[in-house]
């Protein structure tokens, strides 16, 4: 069954609390999103550092339920 951008969301937020989360459904078929992430829990940390946060918030989905997220992510006033 494919996810839905609100549980995408809350999973991220579950992990990342400060994360200010934007979720496009590219297919509008549930299965291919594209997300930009923001938070402060980023700074300091390279661009596959803050990839692999979110991958983690995910708790596995990736690659299942969710079969593509193009991701974007970054420290606040780093867009």
């Amino acid at each position: 069954m494919p996810m839905d951008a609100n549980e995408i969301e809350k999973l991220i937020k579950a992990k990342i609390p400060d994360a200010e989360v934007m979720i496009s459904d590219l297919a509008g078929d549930g299965d291919h999103y594209a997300a930009n992430v923001v938070s402060a829990a980023f700074k300091g940390k390279t661009r596959v550092q803050q990839h692999q946060m979110v991958y983690e918030a995910l708790q596995g989905r990736m690659g299942g339920v969710l079969h593509a997220l193009a991701l974007q992510t970054s420290p606040p006033g780093d867009d």
